[in-house]
């Protein structure tokens, strides 16, 4: 590669994408990664087959400045360029759906995408050892990492974690608002001990909107992230494995 073509693509802009169950929220990244404007948002639209979600995310970036490439995370299992599973936007009518197909339509850009988990545990890793990424949000969303790089996603929210509850339905909003912030905090506490047994990590991250709802003292190798790190990741879809996020 000639320093000509270093040269442009260290000044890239990239349209970060941060699809979640409640908001949509959008920024614009410069070639080092750091965002040009204040994110912007918008509340998810109900119900969100993949038309209306498009038309939704053009709006929504609207307001920004140009770009020269898209990444996208979305909250589901997604492989290939396409999803594959979508538990709160609609598993029918998102299955198989080719969104970066879709996207790069719409905005004319080169075009990934990931699911959010996995985008937002790029911006927050370390980058060494195993690295478990946590959010809590609409739903529940892991990523999983090894020497910084995304293992294969795991939907870990579809997965039974007591008395026959999936980590969604045990410690996903819905849950939260029904039995309330204190015994809620008991079963993410029970959780993130579970999680731990099951995956051992060096260091585990947790994010997304409820986890600032979290009361109890975080074992040493947990700590609370950014949720502006679900924007941020999308810088690190287009860099090489080996650059890791110097903290």
């Amino acid at each position: 590669m000639t320093s000509k073509n270093i040269h442009k693509i260290q000044q890239s802009r990239t349209l970060a994408i941060d699809v979640g169950g409640t908001t949509l929220k959008a920024s614009v990244l410069d070639g080092r990664g750091k965002m040009i404007v204040d994110s912007v948002r918008v509340d998810t639209p109900y119900p969100c087959p993949p038309k209306v979600l498009i038309k939704a995310l053009v709006e929504l970036v609207k307001p920004l400045p140009e770009f020269d490439r898209v990444s996208i995370g979305f909250p589901g299992y997604v492989r290939d360029d396409k999803v594959i599973t979508s538990p709160h936007l609609g598993n029918d009518i998102w299955h198989g759906f080719d969104l970066v197909k879709a996207l790069k339509t719409t905005f004319g850009k080169p075009t990934r995408l990931l699911n959010d988990a996995d985008m937002q545990g790029l911006a927050a890793i370390q980058g060494t050892g195993l690295e478990l990424v946590v959010t809590l949000g609409t739903g529940v969303g892991t990523g999983w990492f090894r020497n910084g790089e995304p293992m294969p996603h795991l939907e870990l929210s579809q997965h039974p974690v007591h008395k026959g509850k999936n980590y969604d339905e045990f410690i996903g909003d819905k849950a939260l608002k029904k039995i309330g912030k204190k015994k809620w905090n008991i079963r993410v506490q029970l959780s993130i001990t579970i999680l731990q047994e099951l995956f051992h990590p060096d260091k585990t991250y947790i994010g997304g909107g409820n986890s600032r709802k979290i009361t109890f003292a975080l074992p040493p190798h947990v700590q609370l992230i950014s949720n502006q790190d679900g924007i941020l990741g999308g810088f690190r879809l287009w860099e090489p494995i080996q650059n890791v996020n110097p903290r």
